[in-house]
């Protein structure tokens, strides 16, 4: 079988390229041909036959004026459209897997599906792993940033309210522009295009259909995870926060509690717009951003983990690498996240964003050694997929 994996970043960046790279990787042992279609980048890993990618788009690095021009490209691109369709006709796949593909690519890319099956007469699969909320949220999170806030305001097609709260950037520009791709593409049923839509939590599902024209076609698979726990490891007496360091993920509610229990070593690991905040708390080692094996025997040998997100988190993968890793997580009790933990066997569950909640649960988890040791010994007997039992579900799903 032929897939060709679509996704905006073709480069290490977060959770879906983890997805994409791992995904193509055991297909290709099992057999299959598989190509990638997204921007072009410096640190591109993967790609396609023809070499052929859409221009690299940096919102974050770019003049006003580039912004301006990139901004009008977010709704369609016909240069995404043209490229799309000349690597469809070159590598001939019997899939297509859309993952991340808003803003930089655009749904432009499925009229070139719909381009290719009518110029060839070839049936093509199209398959989407929603990794966020775009399809219903035009800034994808169901967030208001600026607002410090969750919002289900455009559920239903209200798209109009990503305008009104500025939800992109903070951004008049973009926002409007949101909106309008939102009412575009949701007038023209382009998503009714898609053939099956693989959620990565049941509350995603849950949130997809609130569009009509995703009803039907969803199915839930939570991501795979695969993780050994490390030779030698020992249990110490420490409790653990690895991510982004940026508000929605929590940060101030855990430094919260870090600043209440004084006696209780914290570490973490990672990067982001609040880390002189974490760096000026007393009992917090700040590690910095961490991989590979380093990383790995960090989870391991922590008493605990901390996952203190105040967004609907999908299905996140820092949740089921340190569950698998032996270490149980006390986790927010938000989105897709306590799909993931067992409370009071694997992990605990808190209230977002209540630090008095994760103070009480971080404080018992800490002085229940035995509790913490039954968990530890828990997490080892999890249920999560391998990537092998994931992939074999996969196809089933795409077949």
């Amino acid at each position: 079988m032929k897939i060709l994996m679509v996704n905006k970043f073709l480069y290490p960046n977060g959770g879906s390229e983890t997805y994409i790279f791992k995904i193509g990787e055991k297909l290709r042992e099992l057999g299959h041909q598989v190509e990638y279609f997204g921007m072009e980048h410096p640190d591109r890993c993967v790609g396609n036959s023809l070499n052929l990618y859409t221009e690299n788009m940096d919102f974050h690095n770019s003049s006003a004026v580039d912004k301006v021009k990139m901004s009008l490209k977010t709704v369609y691109s016909k240069e995404a459209r043209d490229k799309m369709l000349a690597v469809l006709k070159d590598f001939q796949p019997d899939v297509v897997h859309l993952n991340n593909f808003n803003f930089q690519l655009t749904p432009s890319i499925i009229y070139a599906v719909d381009d290719y099956k009518k110029e060839t007469g070839r049936n093509v699969k199209l398959i989407y792993t929603a990794h966020d909320y775009q399809l219903v949220c035009p800034n994808h999170m169901m967030r208001n940033l600026d607002a410090h806030e969750n919002c289900d305001k455009c559920l239903g097609g209200k798209y109009i309210n990503c305008t009104k709260g500025k939800c992109i950037h903070s951004s008049a520009l973009k926002s409007l522009l949101g909106s309008a791709e939102g009412y575009i593409y949701n007038k023209k049923n382009t998503y009714k295009k898609i053939d099956k839509i693989i959620c990565c939590s049941a509350f995603m599902e849950k949130a997809l259909e609130n569009n009509p024209n995703l009803n039907g076609r969803t199915t839930v698979l939570h991501n795979f995870v695969d993780k050994e726990i490390p030779e030698n490891t020992e249990k110490k007496d420490y409790v653990l926060y690895f991510g982004r360091f940026d508000e929605e993920k929590g940060i101030d509610t855990i430094c919260q509690c870090a600043k209440r229990l004084p006696d209780v070593k914290f570490i973490f690991a990672g990067k982001g717009s609040k880390e002189d905040f974490i760096n000026s708390i007393d009992n917090i080692e700040n590690v910095g951003f961490k991989t590979g094996e380093d990383l790995d025997r960090l989870i391991s040998e922590a008493a605990f983990t901390v996952y203190p997100s105040l967004w609907y988190e999908n299905c996140p993968f820092s949740v089921l690498e340190s569950i698998s890793l032996g270490t149980p997580v006390i986790g927010a009790n938000i989105g897709g996240i306590p799909e993931l933990i067992d409370d009071g066997r694997t992990g605990m569950l808190f209230e977002a964003g209540n630090a008095d909640d994760l103070t009480a649960k971080i404080s018992k988890a800490f002085e229940d050694k035995e509790l913490c040791r039954k968990m530890a010994e828990n997490c080892k007997e999890n249920s999560f997929l391998s990537l092998d039992e994931y992939t074999e579900k996969y196809l089933e799903i795409i077949n």
